[in-house]
Parts: structure tokens; C-alpha cells; sequence
């Protein structure tokens, strides 16, 4: 039995903890979480009996590294979840090139702050318990993205148990065509057990919130546009509207995060933004970058409805129509992460994450109490569709589509084409589909 065979430990329904051994931050949202059994894998031969078991046994199959999936892919109902947590080594290997190891099932908080002793850091997400490893293979986007571009950018390695149970070394110049279509393809194709990145030299941030009037929306996002469009690359920035929460002030607010100490650098960086009109005051300050990540606290108990997708030029047509679409929402929360810099330097088919051309990554959530009819949460979806024209792609790693998005919205054509080759390669039987699914299959 799978019980007496793995280090680590298999947790079934009715045993102490099996609430904890299934409970992901997706159930936030309302999706099921039942599964047949957890597996808590210690190691990489552990995570290849596992995968065994739910192919030879027809078990739908979830890997969980931090459990964050909007999507709830983390677990499942009546299936097998592997559960990474028990795989989160951060070691420094070479201080001087950066060079680190890290498990699959790592958070990103644990991560900053250890190689943050160190001196290190690397782009990553910017909340504390997001994994590794459904991060990394997603892309990245993070505090560091106009800087040291995506997460995955800095991978150079990584260790794949695939659907037949081969334990393989995933690089640039071994079994590359996976290599590469793990940078983006998300984990449609076997299962990660640790990356070694190249981290790079960061002492610290000068990072705050800059506050401004929420007088003339257009305006805000257009001198917002205007400042990133000649701003250092170590200058990353978010754009951030919302109304007020409990123990969350609403209103117009620029997230900043300067990627270096010099605080006279710093200042020159940020001043265009402290000039630009309805600007009230903000909390800038030096601090170490793990003291960025913080935890996410969505509202509890509501019904969320969210939409992302990438624009490749932030134009004015584009702000006019997002502008309209926030205004007649109400009581939504508007998120856009500025790219560029060393995002968009990376050519397009370099890894499979696709629309290195854009300028922006745009989020809309809506939240509504859970019994809101469908005629208010289509009305949601409807002005958003009204902003569409003017986006391209959508990011996978902000996608909480429950039956995941349609690859064609994930993934420029040549990519996808691509990315079901080495699908087909890898996992012909579409063993790992609890994602958001690239078939084996063209169309």
C-alpha cells in the first residue's frame, strides 16, 4: 500500500488532520475540497508513487505547493492531492553567482527572508505563502518584475517527475524542450520537486504607498502611465484603486517598491509620481525586501468575480474604458502592475510564457454576498467584456476560472502549438490536468 511505501505521510478522510492536509486558501472562494486521500510527500521518490498511484488507480490528481490556485486546483473531490509543503529546503548554494536551490514547496515569504540574510533576493510573488512552485511555473509577476523580469527568468534548473515516473533534470541543456515549457506552461507536465535559480545581489527597497484624491480616475491612471513610461527599471510600480475595507483605507494608491537602497536614487525615481495631481501624502521608507511580502486577507464569505489580461500599449483609449468600467462597477478593486524593462527584454519564444510586449497587467475583482443573483455577476462580466477589445492574453497566475482558462487566451498561437507537442511528449494520457489544461491534442 501507498501508506507503508512513502517517507513521508498519506492522510485520508476521517484521520487527525485531514482537515488541515486539505484545506486550501481556494476554498475562500467557495470551491470543494474533498479529496480521497493526501499524499505529503518527502521526497522526489515519494512524488513518483504517488503519481503512480493515481495513474494506475484512475485518480484525478492535484499538486499543491502553497495552495493559492484561484481556480482551486490545488485539490480536488474524490481524487489524490500531492502535497509539496514538506519540500521547502532554501539553500544557498554559491553565495557569490546566486546560485540557490529550492523546493517545490517552498513559500515565497520563507524564500525572501533567507536569502535576504544573504543579501540575495529573486523576482518573486508578493505574498507570503504562495509557493514556489505554482509561481514559478506560472510566470511570476512580482515587486521585482521591471527589474529582474519574470520568476521564472531566473530559473536555471529544475527536477520533473513525469506521468510514467521518470525522475528527470530539466534544463537548458538537458531534456530542453521540457525546460522550456515549464517556464509558463504551468504543471501540465509532470511534477516539480525543486528549482535551482541564479538569485541576484539586492540589500534592500525603499517602498511605500503613495496616496492621492480618486477625484478624476482617467487622469490618475494617465500621469501613472506616463511617469513608468520613463522610469528607471529598478523603480516597480502598482496602480491600485478599491474602496474601503475593514482595516483597509480605499481610495487611489500607487504601490511603489525601488530596488535598491540609495534613498537619494530612490527619491528621483519616485518624485514624478509625489508631483503628479491629487497627490495627499505617503510612508516611504527603507526596508528589506521580505518585509514587502505581506498576507492576502480577501473578504470572507463573498462570492468573487475576477477578470485579468494584459495590454500590450496602456493607451488612452484603454484608460478611458477601464476608467468607465471601475466607475460603474462600484465597490471593485482595480489592480494594474506596470511591466516593461527587463519583462519585455526576454523574446517572446524564449519560455512559453507568452505577450512579452505588453505594458501592463490589469485586475478587476468584484466581490457581491454569495446568494447575489447571476443578472448582478453578469453585469460584471459584461463591462469587462467592454474593456476586451483593448487587451490581449490573460495571465494564468491571476485566472480563478473554475474549470480553467482556454489556452488560446493563455498562450500566443505559435507557443500553444508548441506547448501540446511537448504535452504530448511528456504526458500523453493528460494525467496532469488539474490546471489549467494544455490536451495532448492540437485544438
Amino acid at each position: 500500500m501507498l501508506r507503508e511505501s512513502t517517507s513521508g505521510a498519506v492522510v485520508l478522510p476521517g484521520d487527525p488532520g485531514y482537515e488541515a492536509a486539505h484545506t486550501v486558501y481556494g476554498t475562500t472562494y467557495g470551491q470543494s475540497s474533498a479529496p480521497a486521500l493526501v499524499v505529503q510527500v518527502a521526497d522526489a521518490e515519494d512524488v513518483r508513487l504517488a503519481v503512480a498511484f493515481a495513474r494506475d488507480n484512475g485518480l484525478v490528481l492535484s499538486v499543491r505547493s502553497g495552495g493559492h490556485s484561484g481556480s482551486g486546483f490545488s485539490t480536488n473531490v474524490g481524487g489524490l492531492v500531492i502535497d509539496l509543503r514538506r519540500l521547502n529546503e532554501v539553500e544557498v548554494l554559491d553565495r557569490n553567482s546566486g546560485l540557490v536551490r529550492i523546493g517545490a514547496g517552498a513559500v515565497w515569504g520563507d524564500v525572501a527572508t533567507t536569502l535576504g540574510a544573504k543579501g540575495l533576493a529573486l523576482s518573486s510573488g508578493d505574498t507570503v505563502s504562495v509557493g514556489v512552485g505554482g509561481l514559478t511555473l506560472g510566470g511570476g509577476i512580482g515587486w521585482l518584475v521591471r527589474q529582474y523580469g519574470l520568476a521564472l527568468d531566473s530559473l536555471v534548473e529544475a527536477s520533473v517527475v513525469t506521468a510514467s515516473g521518470e525522475h528527470l533534470r530539466a534544463s537548458s541543456d538537458e531534456n530542453a524542450d521540457l525546460f522550456w515549457a515549464i517556464r509558463g506552461g504551468g504543471g501540465n507536465f509532470g511534477v516539480i520537486t525543486s528549482f535551482t535559480f541564479e538569485a541576484h545581489p539586492l540589500a534592500g527597497v525603499v517602498a511605500g504607498t503613495l496616496r492621492y484624491g480618486d477625484d478624476d480616475l482617467s487622469t490618475a491612471l494617465t500621469g501613472w502611465r506616463d511617469v513608468m513610461r520613463v522610469a528607471p527599471e529598478e523603480l516597480n510600480t502598482t496602480f491600485l484603486a478599491m474602496p474601503d475595507f475593514p482595516g483597509m483605507p480605499g481610495g487611489v494608491q500607487i504601490l511603489v517598491a525601488y530596488a535598491a537602497t540609495d534613498a537619494a536614487e530612490a527619491d528621483a525615481a519616485i518624485a514624478p509620481l509625489r508631483a503628479l495631481p491629487g497627490f495627499q501624502g505617503d510612508d516611504i521608507s527603507s526596508r528589506a525586501y521580505a518585509d514587502l511580502l505581506e498576507e492576502a486577507h480577501p473578504p470572507e464569505g463573498m462570492l468573487i468575480v475576477g477578470h485579468n489580461a494584459f495590454a500590450r500599449v496602456f493607451d488612452d483609449d484603454t484608460i478611458a474604458a477601464v476608467a468607465r468600467m471601475y466607475t460603474e462597477l462600484g465597490g471593485s478593486v482595480l489592480m494594474i502592475r506596470s511591466l516593461t524593462g527587463a519583462f519585455q527584454r526576454v523574446p517572446n519564444d524564449a519560455t512559453a510564457f507568452g505577450f512579452r510586449d505588453s505594458e501592463v497587467l490589469l485586475i478587476s475583482v468584484a466581490f457581491f454576498p454569495p446568494d447575489t443573483p447571476a443578472e448582478a455577476t453578469d453585469r460584471v462580466r459584461g463591462l469587462w467584456g467592454e474593456v476586451e477589445p483593448h487587451l490581449t492574453g490573460t495571465y494564468a497566475g491571476f485566472s480563478s476560472a473554475p474549470d480553467g482558462e482556454d489556452p488560446a487566451l493563455l498562450y500566443p498561437p505559435d507557443t500553444l502549438a508548441r506547448l501540446v507537442e511537448v504535452k504530448r511528449k511528456y504526458d500523453p494520457a493528460n494525467l496532469f490536468r488539474r490546471n489549467h489544461n494544455i490536451r495532448p491534442v492540437a485544438g
